[in-house]
């Protein structure tokens, strides 16, 4: 059998599960989610997780398997992924990996893990060095480290460039030698031909469709599944407590935000996240064989 993944993606809210549904069943397939929210339980309304009944018409993976006050990351996707893939194609099935976590998603088509080890004293020198002089100061001691330039890396991002300077420390490599033993990495799922697939609509119709989710999200009990959420711990858990509809709803909760300025936030940021997600499927992705206008 030919070993095939085909992989849906698109903007929140453009429609990926209705389509991916219809599409695994025609092709006698499994869904791989490639979701960061959907992995935990009780997530279920701020993320319009796939019904019972959708998940009983096709078979879905890696929803609902760990606790939401449970750190989940690429590293423990990727691994949950690729057993949830070779288990898929060894029944005799098809592959179709669906959803919106752009990171997520990229790791079917490029390596996305880091495989260097940064030890605490590094970490350390780092967070002092940023306390004391700020992003300049990263900067000048990347400089030294890299000093044929940074590369691809976002210099102004302060998270980035603490990440960089921490490598270079513990690999005693400048920054343009790691990118390139990076890029040098083998392609994952090599052994499979990839159909990758592109759903879109027009910008008026995404917004429409992305207030509706909204406001359907609080009409069917947003604010006490974060309540209940709150009670299971999800704000030990950055990831978790950081989804959108969840970061507005606690703090409504906190006290943050009025009751009336939830609905608004939530759609606010869903549009941005919108607007990030179509960068990373210009930027980031290979161009789609198949761009769909729902």
């Amino acid at each position: 059998m030919e070993k095939i993944l085909h992989l849906i993606s698109g903007p929140t809210a453009v429609g990926k599960t209705s389509y991916a549904l219809d599409y695994a069943e025609s092709h006698n397939a499994e869904i791989v989610s490639c979701d960061a929210s959907l992995v935990y339980r009780g997530m279920d309304i701020g993320t319009a997780k796939p019904s019972k009944e959708e998940r009983a018409r096709v078979p879905h993976h890696l929803i609902d398997i760990c606790g939401v006050d449970e750190p989940f990351d690429i590293v423990a996707y990727d691994r949950a992924a690729r057993i949830a893939v070779e288990a898929i194609h060894q029944r005799g099935k098809s592959v179709v990996v669906t959803g919106g976590s752009c990171f997520y998603l990229k790791s079917f088509f490029a390596p996305v893990i880091d495989t260097i080890k940064v030890p605490d004293s590094a970490r350390s020198q780092v967070a002092a060095l940023y306390d004391a002089e700020g992003l300049e100061g990263l900067l000048t001691a990347l400089r030294r480290s890299s000093p044929e330039g940074f590369g691809n890396l976002d210099s102004l991002n302060p998270r980035r460039v603490v990440r960089a300077l921490e490598r270079c420390i513990a690999s005693g490599k400048s920054l343009p030698e790691l990118q390139a033993d990076f890029a040098a990495r083998p392609q994952p799922y090599a052994d499979f031909s990839k159909r990758w697939i592109l759903l879109e609509r027009d910008v008026e119709t995404l917004r429409e469709r992305v207030t509706q989710r909204a406001e359907m999200m609080i009409a069917d009990g947003l604010i006490a599944e974060v309540e209940q959420l709150r009670e299971a711990g999800i704000e030990r858990n950055p990831p978790a407590a950081s989804a959108i509809g969840y970061a507005e709803t606690l703090a409504f909760l906190r006290g943050e935000i009025s009751r009336e300025a939830l609905l608004p936030a939530i759609i606010q940021n869903t549009l941005h996240l919108v607007k990030k997600q179509r960068t990373w499927f210009r930027t980031q992705f290979p161009e789609p064989d198949n761009l769909i206008l729902l």
